[in-house]
């Protein structure tokens, strides 16, 4: 077939496939209205995929789209631009190599052009292991190359230079290797008949030579052609002059070193073909596809034999290049046997292009820079390129920088004099904290990455200044780490500064930690002094750690009190919420029960009105009866428990009274406080003071939202004075109120205001002294008032009766109209006699 020619894009047609080929037919108007279509959608989808590379680049399949369409329009120059762009992002497949090199050579034009395709294809075979690629660029030497096609020495010795690049990376194959040694062998045959037998015998016998080491190279080396290897060979010899017998199975005039190594690689071939076998199933799934090839890979690396290898290595990423698995593998395998610095920094450009989102290949990529002593500049351009990749996780953001840290040091650690200096590493370290904070912010991966940096500053650099700036940074945004003080105070006492470990104990030892690590901080303080002061010292600690401690223990004891309480309520709630489904259930079951009898309409009315009027009545009397029972001193939560919304028993009567009771003896109410402040700002900020029991922060019923306002409970009266003495100090902004509570007060006001209303209907609402102070008091007596008339609600058929019952109750007991709960009692509150009706209008009219 012959080669496309430019006019070849230009219509439309693709070179080297002839089903997309566009023929114009200027008799056909309707072909022509069909092509100018066709180039219309071709514009319009060439817009979208160029708009749709602008804006994520790395689009591996929108890449390829875009290639295949300027490939079908002809339009070379974009098409060289958009290969170019896409093999700076990533390797090419072989196909498409090709592709490409197929259409430049159809192009090329001079000597000029042949440099520029050949050094195409130098490109290409680095990429992935092809054989028709080696194939297409031998040939292409050989066809186009004037020093080969006349056959001068310089051009034989550049094309068996060729082949034997050829032969390394492809010889191997098992499958397909074969092609490349008869191409090697054509070639030499081709030599030896432009030999003239009477001018260059020497020479002749020469070439004859290397074409027998050919044949028994390829004989001792595994593949699937062996047996015609074997018969070429003897015909060849035949046409030598050797006598040899046809049947392949006969070795009858073959070396008897040859006969060995063809027997050994035939057994090796045998081994490796149900492996090959497996591969060249066309039924497999991909999966089962890989699973095979990583198993012929295990059997390869048992052999022992890195070469070939390193050879199915190559097979199995030009079939699968975008598997990380594959790459690490094969990485880490070049890594322990591949000594060769190109060949390992190839395979680690290749796999960081095709898998740039696997930061461990890009963090060993470093370590083999280094291996191979690549320069400064290419190292840190590496680098930089790594940061702008999407790693799965921050954790190898934080192993790519450190890696890069790792690697300066020993280089400035070296005996011999580098450009680098002190300054490199800590700038990266100022990188990476900039990059990982907001991330990593109080875990153990930012401790690690800031107790390297103190450590480099101390030994490496020998700053000690510099090293506590570290730390005194990392204490600021992460204060409340245990680890990271202890580690501060270590560096300190590893350098035998005993003062500055001694001033961080006191700084840290009040803080708050999580767990047990408030103790362990005490703890260890008493410990250091043990081991490092002198008595004094040792007093101060103690004089300073123990109340702390008796404090810890305190808070701990109560909460542990306070979890022990919930969990037997939770355990309560759990049975009367059994027990309350088995009672609806049973009434359910009861209520579905079919009527004996059925009623007329008559007799269903009469029933009903019947008992509305029994309801009433009963519901009367029971009010009558159980008002009166309730004693003067009842308690709203006593009251719900004889009457709740609908005057049944309320359901959270145990919840109200399993409810904590504090007397507020020894408590201090602070308000004005910021929403946002929590229980251990208040610790911090009373930790001064000492002695604090318990925090309890009010919030809002139905958003449990913060309302600004406290209760902070005291050990005894001399703490609660102090605290009381820090009235007006600010606390996050906020200039904080802070007064004794006095329940008695609030308890005085809520029986006042319920005076009036006990005396008329027969109840006290004045509520027992809660946690909550005068505001949940407040609160509390406007909840909880049963007595107050209100209006009836209905729910269907049920009415629901509310307010003060005043039937069948004496005169003197009922109020006359226009008698008020807020009149003083006296001799006029009493039964008061009117003597004209005038007197009686005119209190009328008054009131």
């Amino acid at each position: 077939m012959s080669e496309p020619l430019e006019s070849d894009f230009q219509d439309g047609r693709t070179p080297g496939r002839e089903s997309e080929v566009r023929i114009d037919n200027p008799s056909s108007s309707s072909d022509s209205s069909d092509s100018d279509d066709e180039e219309a959608a071709g514009d319009l989808e060439l817009e979208a995929l160029e708009k749709e590379l602008t804006e994520t680049p790395s689009n591996y399949d929108a890449h390829v789209k875009y290639i295949r369409l300027l490939r079908k329009l002809g339009n070379i120059e974009k098409l060289r631009q958009a290969r170019e762009k896409m093999n700076a992002l990533f390797p090419l497949s072989s196909t498409m190599w090709q592709e490409w090199t197929k259409d430049e050579i159809s192009l090329s034009d001079g000597s000029e052009a042949f440099t520029q395709i050949e050094k195409l294809f130098e490109r290409a075979v680095q990429e992935y292991l092809s054989v028709p690629l080696w194939c297409d660029y031998v040939n292409f030497v050989e066809e186009h190359d004037q020093s080969v096609s006349k056959c001068t020495p310089a051009g034989i010795s550049k094309m068996r230079d060729l082949f034997e690049r050829a032969l390394t990376a492809t010889g191997l194959h098992v499958t397909e290797g074969h092609k490349i040694w008869e191409a090697y062998r054509e070639y030499e045959q081709a030599l030896l008949l432009t030999i003239e037998e009477s001018d260059m015998v020497q020479e002749k016998e020469k070439q004859v030579q290397r074409i027998r080491s050919l044949f028994h190279r390829q004989l001792s080396v595994p593949h699937s052609e062996l047996r015609s290897t074997l018969l070429a060979y003897k015909m060849w010899e035949t046409e030598q002059g050797r006598e040899m017998e046809m049947d392949s199975d006969d070795m009858k005039g073959v070396p008897p070193h040859i006969i060995s190594l063809y027997q050994k690689a035939q057994q090796m071939y045998n081994v490796r073909d149900c492996y090959e076998g497996r591969l060249s199933d066309q039924s497999i799934s991909d999966t089962d596809r890989f699973q095979q090839f990583m198993t012929y890979i295990k059997f390869e690396e048992s052999c022992g034999d890195p070469v070939r290898v390193q050879n199915l290595y190559e097979r199995a990423v030009s079939e699968y290049p975008v598997s990380s698995d594959l790459w690490l593998s094969y990485t880490r395998y070049v890594d322990r046997n591949l000594k060769v610095s190109s060949v390992v920094r190839n395979v680690y450009s290749r796999a960081t292009k095709n898998c740039s989102w696997i930061g461990e290949l890009w963090s060993r990529y470093l370590l083999a820079l280094e291996r191979a002593n690549a320069p400064e500049e290419e190292i840190s351009l590496m680098f930089e390129q790594s940061l702008h990749c999407a790693f799965v996780s921050i954790e190898e953001y934080l192993d790519m920088f450190l890696t890069r840290i790792d690697g300066l040091r020993r280089r400035i650690s070296l005996p011999e004099k580098t450009d680098l200096s002190y300054a490199t590493i800590r700038s990266i370290f100022q990188h990476a904290i900039e990059y990982l904070s907001p991330q990593l912010k109080n875990t153990e991966s930012l401790l690690r990455l800031y107790c390297y940096w103190a450590r480099l500053e101390m030994k490496l650099a020998e700053d000690s200044n510099a090293a506590r700036e570290v730390w005194e940074s990392l204490i600021k945004e992460s204060g409340s780490m245990l680890e990271a003080w202890q580690s501060y105070i270590a560096m300190e006492i590893e350098a035998g500064h005993i003062n500055e470990a001694r001033s961080l104990y006191k700084r840290c030892y009040s803080k708050r930690f999580p767990g047990t690590g408030s103790e362990d901080m005490c703890y260890s303080w008493i410990r250091f002094e043990r081991e490092y002061g002198t008595l004094e010292d040792f007093d101060l600690a103690e004089r300073k750690v123990m109340p702390r401690l008796q404090e810890l223990n305190l808070f701990r004891s109560q909460q542990e009190s306070q979890a022990a309480t919930a969990s037997a309520a939770q355990e309560v709630h759990s049975a009367k919420t059994t027990s309350q489904k088995r009672k609806n259930a049973a009434k359910s079951a009861e209520e579905q029960l079919p009527p004996k009898k059925q009623k007329t309409n008559d007799q269903v009315a009469g029933s009903a009105k019947d008992m509305v009027q029994k309801k009433t009545q009963a519901k009367t009397t029971d009010i009558d009866e159980t008002e009166p029972k309730v004693e003067a001193n009842t308690s709203p939560r006593k009251v719900n428990k004889f009457r709740g919304a609908n005057g049944q028993p309320s359901d959270d009567t145990s919840a109200n009274e399993r409810k904590a009771i504090y007397k507020d003896q020894c408590t201090a109410f602070v308000s004005n406080l910021n929403l946002e402040t929590k229980d251990d700002h208040l610790r911090d900020f009373f930790s001064d003071v000492g002695g604090v029991t318990a925090i309890r922060l009010l919030r809002d019923k139905f958003t449990g939202k913060s309302r600004g306002l406290a209760y902070v409970d005291f050990s005894d009266d001399k703490h609660l004075a102090a605290a009381v003495a820090k009235n007006k100090q600010r606390l996050q902004g906020k200039k904080l109120s802070i007064a004794r509570s006095d329940p008695n007060r609030s308890q005085k006001k809520t029986s006042s205001r319920s005076s009036g209303v006990q005396e008329h209907g027969g109840h006290n609402t004045t509520s027992d002294k809660t946690q909550s102070g005068d505001l949940e008091h407040q609160e509390s007596s406007e909840t909880a008032r049963p007595d107050v008339a209100s209006v009836s609600h209905r729910r269907g058929s049920h009415v629901q009766l509310t307010g003060k019952n005043t039937f069948a109750m004496p005169r003197s007991v009922v109020r006359p109209l226009g008698w008020s709960a807020n009149e003083p009692e006296g001799e006029e509150s009493t039964d008061r006699k009117f003597t004209s009706n005038d007197e009686f209008r005119n209190l009328l009219v008054k009131k």
